[in-house]
């Protein structure tokens, strides 16, 4: 699509979410009235309005600002997280409003400038982060739709008007991401997910394939994926790794000390030494590659490379460290899909060895706790322990016989499901202040409301 000349003004329909605030963020500061409507208020709604884009809890037209009675000026943006019997959603379909989805809105706004997108079933949300802050803190400048809160910006947008680069989250859901145009792009992982959606395995993987059809440059790919790329004539294909030194961009001499992640970095035509990784997760070495292997394409130094990756603070919800005492580490982290969680695991166990391991866990939608229940329950089976939380439902309806209850029996160390309002209290008094121990919040729900308490209440 094309935004038409005749848009003054956007309304977005769950403005609250990542990609829509981001999308809000930006028309704002290119002038236009914006506004919308979510569920409920969270910090993303709150600091909107604290930003001066109007938000609204009730789905009702009576709320709306009179601007967006204009149907000729006002867009109307859609995620597919509010239902097509939303009121709202309704009521601009038979006023016979132009609607369009969040994806098709960005990939129109990201047409107009070089995208550098990140897709990937896992890894997509820290790699585009550390990529836009790469490009942002070097010559090469950059514009950046994240899929997170970035903890250096505190945003999920960056805007730089002399950058003709922007960094863009791609999205497989609802195949979103088949609305872009890369100029180049990272593909960290294909491990099937979304399958209310593709189906099957070979359906996902067969969306990726068809991705990299729309790419104009360049593909910078992890090692090892199960999909077989479909590039243009001219366009490259680069692959990454971490000890591989196989791949063209590749990490390697990892070294773990008190806390800090050291590692050396290799392009096709040098090494850049004793990088200090700025968010020192395991997995983060990984990610840090795909965004340093793009940022060097583009024209970013070795030494701003240097300087980029120690200063990267990491990504809100994202493996952030947010009590790290002798006696308890407390992480939390946005994980979701099974191996998601094992790369989790797998840095709580390098980072903080030989602690009691416990992990509270929401799931996320009821089609993938049934799709991946044994997944879920043979990865968090390696925890010392386990706490359930009830499915977080998102869009879904519930489905008869999928539950926490039915996670609960495949798993296979001490577990056992509270109630989110119960969590607070069972932690405080479940945890032993005289055994270390690594506790990890995991979800994709709204476990992240409970987050600040958590922080505070078992803070010693």
């Amino acid at each position: 699509m094309t935004i038409s000349n005749h848009v003054q003004s956007f309304y977005f329909l769950g403005i609250g979410g990542i990609g829509m605030s981001a999308l809000a963020r930006y028309f704002a500061s290119r002038g236009f009235l914006c506004a919308g409507y979510d569920r409920t208020p969270s910090p993303i709604t709150k600091a909107l309005e604290q930003e001066g884009i109007a938000v609204t809890y009730e789905d009702d037209e009576s709320a709306l600002p009179a601007w967006a009675l204009n149907k000729t000026a006002c867009l109307i943006v859609r995620t597919p997280a509010v239902p097509e019997d939303s009121r709202l959603y309704t009521w601009f379909r038979d006023q016979q409003y132009t609607i369009a989805k969040r994806a098709e809105v960005l990939g129109a706004v990201t047409r107009q400038m070089k995208a550098l997108c990140v897709a990937g079933t896992h890894g997509k949300t820290t790699t585009s982060t550390i990529l836009a802050h790469l490009l942002h803190e070097s010559k090469v400048g950059t514009n950046a739709f994240l899929g997170g809160i970035s903890n250096n910006y505190q945003s999920n947008l960056l805007v730089d008007r002399n950058s003709p680069y922007v960094v863009v989250e791609a999205d497989e859901y609802d195949r979103s991401f088949h609305q872009l145009t890369p100029y180049m792009s990272v593909i960290t992982a294909a491990d099937p997910d979304h399958l209310d959606i593709y189906g099957t395995p070979e359906a996902y993987r067969e969306g990726f394939e068809h991705y990299t059809s729309l790419i104009q440059s360049a593909l910078i790919m992890k090692k090892g994926l199960p999909i077989t790329p479909r590039m243009k004539k001219g366009t490259k294909v680069y692959t990454y790794a971490v000890e591989d030194d196989t791949a063209d961009f590749y990490a390697d001499h990892i070294r773990v000390s008190e806390g800090k992640i050291m590692f050396d970095f290799h392009t096709p035509s040098s090494t850049i030494a004793d990088l200090d990784l700025g968010a020192p997760v395991w997995v983060n070495i990984e990610n840090a590659t795909a965004a340093m292997a793009v940022a060097w394409l583009n024209g970013v130094t070795e030494a701003e490379l240097k300087r980029g990756i120690a200063s990267f603070a990491g990504v809100w919800r994202r493996f952030n460290i947010l009590i790290n005492t002798p006696a308890l580490a407390y992480i939390d982290d946005y994980a979701h899909h099974p191996q998601e969680i094992e790369a989790s695991i797998n840095s709580i166990r390098k980072l903080f060895p030989g602690r009691h391991t416990i992990g509270v866990f929401q799931p996320h939608l009821y089609t993938r706790t049934r799709d991946f229940a044994d997944g879920f329950a043979s990865v968090l089976s390696t925890l010392d322990e386990v706490v359930l939380l009830p499915i977080y439902p998102a869009r879904e309806l519930p489905i008869e016989g999928v539950n926490s209850d039915m996670l609960m029996s495949k798993i296979t160390c001490p577990v056992t499901i509270v109630q989110k309002a119960d969590l607070v209290d069972y932690l405080k008094q479940h945890i032993d202040p005289h055994q270390p121990t690594a506790l990890m919040t995991i979800g994709a729900g709204d476990i992240d409301r409970l987050v600040p308490r958590i922080s505070v209440e078992l803070r010693v």
